[in-house]
């Protein structure tokens, strides 16, 4: 369940991925949390994180890293870069074009000796490919023969399965997808535990074994599946923070922020006073409560491009699909409560979308922009949120001196 950023003009909420939806795993304070000044942390444990247009020059709001893919047990090695940082999914997701080396990872079958293939279904689309083994570096991270999915794999069936097209349009290429990767950090460790008893999980995606141009859908456990890169490193493996400055109202060219490994693991990713939001540990959700509707499917997510919710008070764009373009910046505030009972406020502004991209069409980085969501009962709290904060996401199943995840933090 989460999004990443398409280019302008494109409809908003770009790739809600819905396979982690499956996964499993008092009262408090709060009060209003607006964004603050965090010093720029340093260490081996962190990861340059830049905001640009992506690889191709068409997107906004698309928060990346660069990340070190080699062959398993080999320094045959490829680093791509515009890997989109993604704390809605779950897995790391590479284009083969990208990848020098693709056919050299080493491909997953299935128990019945087929190639295991995925299809991954997102709000506006999906992506078809491989899933393989590699060896994984971020920053000081380092994982070994962990399940990845390698998109547009020529290995793989040219066309994917009839029903995974019924998501929508193929994300199968950079230009498409927006990015050259996604790197999902989700809570969850998994990418799809409902794959693990049902083969065809609703419209969560699915595995599939692939023998002689055909592909039949096929369980997965859980240990076999698509897996959280940052959840199998051997340090700093208990959740992460991302974090940005803020951005002026009018947007920016672009902007650099951080990404930290771990949390309470060194003293550059300490929880310190932030408030944090238990999740439900099926879903990862937690509520929001805007304009006096509670909406229990509400989630942290960086890689939308935007807040997404719904309010019929502000007009839509004539330009930019799905967006909002209020006539003049409207400030709006929303709260959010965790499982645990904690509440925090959250002020925030929407302005019009059609007119800062036409002011600044060069910009890719916008604190402001606003759009409607297709995914009901859940407000996005998209790219936006994370300027001026430090959001930390802390993983199912592993501990902090919060306690034990799933949980946000900032």
């Amino acid at each position: 369940m989460t999004s990443h950023t398409l280019q302008r003009g494109a409809p908003a909420l770009a790739l809600a991925y819905l396979l982690s939806l499956g996964a499993c795993g008092g009262g408090g304070g709060g009060g209003s949390t607006p964004p603050v000044t965090v010093p720029p942390p340093t260490g081996p444990n962190v990861a340059p994180l830049l905001v640009d247009a992506g690889p191709l020059g068409l997107s906004f709001n698309l928060p990346s890293v660069k990340i070190k893919i080699c062959t398993p047990n080999t320094t045959q090695c490829t680093s791509v870069d515009h890997v989109l940082v993604d704390t809605g999914s779950t897995g790391l997701r590479v284009f083969s074009s990208v990848l020098p080396n693709a056919a050299a990872l080493p491909q997953v079958n299935t128990t019945s000796g087929g190639t295991l293939s995925e299809c991954a279904i997102f709000a506006d689309g999906y992506t078809w490919g491989t899933v393989r083994n590699a060896d994984v570096q971020l920053a000081d991270g380092q994982g070994s023969n962990i399940e990845i999915q390698i998109m547009d794999d020529s290995t793989a069936v040219s066309t994917a399965p009839a029903e995974c097209k019924l998501a929508g349009p193929s994300l199968n290429s950079p230009g498409l997808f927006g990015a050259n990767g996604v790197l999902g950090v989700a809570v969850f460790k998994e990418d799809c535990p409902a794959c693990a008893s049902n083969p065809l999980p609703g419209n969560l995606g699915a595995y599939y074994g692939c023998s002689g141009g055909v592909c039949t859908p096929v369980t997965v456990a859980l240990g076999g599946q698509v897996q959280n890169p940052v959840y199998q490193f051997s340090t700093n493996n208990n959740g992460l923070a991302i974090q940005l400055p803020k951005v002026a109202a009018a947007g920016e060219p672009g902007t650099n922020g951080y990404l930290i490994l771990g949390i309470d693991t060194q003293s550059n990713n300490q929880l310190g006073t932030a408030t944090v939001l238990t999740l439900d540990p099926t879903f990862g959700n937690f509520t929001t409560t805007y304009k006096g509707t509670a909406l229990a499917r509400s989630f942290i997510d960086s890689g939308s491009n935007g807040f997404f919710f719904d309010d019929t008070s502000l007009p839509a764009c004539k330009t930019n699909t799905g967006f909002y373009c209020p006539a003049s910046a409207t400030n709006l505030s929303a709260t959010n409560q965790g499982v645990n009972g904690v509440n925090s406020s959250v002020s925030f502004t929407v302005v019009d979308t059609d007119t800062v991209f036409s002011v600044n069409p060069t910009f890719s980085a916008y604190q402001n922009i606003a759009g409607t969501n297709p995914l009901k009962s859940s407000f996005d709290w998209g790219l936006p949120f994370f300027y001026g904060r430090r959001v930390s996401i802390a993983f199912e199943g592993r501990t902090t001196s919060a306690g034990a995840g799933p949980f946000v933090a900032y």
